[in-house]
C-alpha cells in the first residue's frame, strides 16, 4: 500500500483554490446538489401569477404552455409537471426572469 501524504494533497488543493479564484477551472469539479422545489398546487399557481402580474395567457407564454393549461392548474383539475413548477419556483425568486420571457 502507498504512503498517502497529507501535505501534499492539502497544498495541492489549496493550489487549485488560488487558481480557480483566478479563474482558471481547468482542475476544478463542480458538486451538483438539488434544491427542493416546493408543490404548486393551485392556489401557488394563481398566487404566483398575480405577484407576477401576469394574465393567464403571459404565465403560458413565459412557461412555454398552453393557457388552457394554466387555466387547468389554477382550476385544481391538472398539476404543474416538475419542469413548470421549477420554472415557477425561479421566477418567484426572481421577477426579472420573466420579463427576459415575455413582452408587456
Amino acid at each position: 500500500m502507498e504512503n498517502f501524504d497529507y501535505f501534499d494533497a492539502l497544498k495541492e488543493s489549496l493550489e487549485q483554490a488560488v487558481d480557480y479564484t483566478k479563474g482558471d477551472k481547468s482542475r476544478c469539479r463542480t458538486v451538483v446538489r438539488e434544491t427542493p422545489i416546493p408543490a404548486y398546487k393551485a392556489d401557488d399557481v394563481a398566487r404566483t401569477r398575480k405577484e407576477l402580474k401576469l394574465s393567464q395567457r403571459g404565465l403560458a407564454t413565459a412557461l412555454g404552455v398552453s393557457p388552457r393549461t394554466v387555466e387547468s392548474w389554477e382550476a385544481g383539475k391538472n398539476a404543474p409537471s416538475g419542469a413548470a413548477q421549477r420554472l415557477l419556483y425561479l421566477f418567484e425568486c426572481d421577477h426579472t426572469l420573466v420579463e427576459r420571457l415575455v413582452a408587456r
